[in-house]
């Protein structure tokens, strides 16, 4: 029987710590995107009329449907027979789960924006207060709070999606855990720390939205 040697995960740690770098580029930086697109497709359809909704509406359904994996290998493989050129492996995990991060978050952000009593901001209208301070002051503040368990949720997911870059190729932690344990037949020490460290970000983002999520359900009733 294999034994459990903590020193094969000390001596990978110059590896691992690459990966975890990538890991946390690939998701904060999809994030940025995924906020960008969600606000553009979230107003395109609380705003726009005829084409432009069809459009934000087309998008939202279409990549909150394809699996990550899905998007990320057509991206990868598909797309330069289209175009003719082949993305780096970064850009097209970056690509993928922007687009889907951007989908999900369109969703999260007009949840957010219509769980406000429309009373609030019409009685702010009513006092003279312009629509950006309307935004500013009344809307956008209780909107934030009320999206927060679905934002550390739309996290956690990207978090996990992150893993799957290494199948394209992108050097995150599950791609340096895997050609390390590949030279060294440590497997068990390096999956064990790589699941522990997705534990560690996950499961405290999980307490906190269940927070988030009892503190919203006490001031509904």
């Amino acid at each position: 029987m294999m034994q459990f040697e903590f020193s094969a995960i000390t001596r990978s740690l110059p590896e691992l710590w690459i990966g975890v770098q990538y890991t946390l580029a690939l998701v904060f930086i999809s994030l940025a995107g995924g906020i960008v697109l969600g606000l553009l497709a979230c107003m395109g359809r609380l705003l726009g009329r005829g084409l432009l909704a069809w459009t934000c509406v087309t998008y939202i359904v279409t990549f909150r449907a394809i699996p990550e994996m899905v998007l990320m290998f057509w991206i990868y493989y598909c797309a330069p027979l289209l175009g003719g050129v082949r993305p780096s492996s970064i850009i097209a995990a970056l690509a993928a789960m922007s687009l889907t991060a951007g989908a999900l978050l369109a969703e999260v952000f007009r949840g957010g924006i219509g769980g406000v009593p429309r009373g609030q901001a019409e009685a702010a209208r009513s006092l003279g207060l312009s629509e950006f301070w309307v935004w500013r002051s009344v809307i956008l503040p209780q909107a934030f709070r009320i999206m927060i368990p679905a934002l550390l949720g739309v996290t956690a997911l990207m978090v996990k999606a992150s893993g799957i870059a290494s199948t394209v190729g992108v050097t995150e932690l599950v791609y340096q855990a895997s050609v390390t344990a590949g030279q060294s037949y440590r497997y068990l020490e390096l999956f064990t720390a790589v699941g522990l460290f997705y534990f560690g970000i996950l499961f405290p983002m999980s307490m906190v939205a269940k927070f988030y999520e009892r503190k919203l359900a006490l001031r509904a009733r």
